[in-house]
């Protein structure tokens, strides 16, 4: 049973950082593209970020040289280190894994975490 684990959420001031993580078990991590989505009420869940199993990396524009995605194939995990946060950033983020390649659609992930809460006070 595949399952994802997001911890780190938290409150912040806008221009501080978190760092996010995703623990993984279930799967043979190394064959998974890993990615983040996040969510704000009523609207559409969205692309963040996402690192292949080549470890190919993918921003949304919005994140490019704030965010960072990485992964630790020893400990099935895949990390976001945000930093410079702004209002804009505060949602509900959700890790999601894909035996295939990355792609940037909810359908192109077949797993997900339940999400870890971001709070950015302006």
């Amino acid at each position: 049973q595949v399952q994802l684990t997001e911890s780190g959420g938290g409150v912040v001031q806008a221009g501080g950082s978190l760092r996010l993580s995703c623990a993984a078990s279930g799967l043979s991590f190394t064959w998974y593209a890993m990615a983040w989505f996040r969510q704000v009420p009523d609207n559409r869940r969205e692309f963040v970020a996402s690192i292949g199993r080549d470890n190919k990396v993918d921003y949304v524009d919005t994140v490019k040289d704030r965010f960072t995605i990485s992964r630790d194939n020893a400990e099935n995990l895949v990390s976001l280190q945000m930093n410079n946060l702004r209002p804009e950033d505060a949602a509900t983020y959700y890790c999601a894994a894909n035996p295939m390649a990355a792609g940037r659609t909810v359908d192109a992930y077949n797993y997900w975490g339940q999400g870890t809460q971001v709070t950015v006070s302006s």
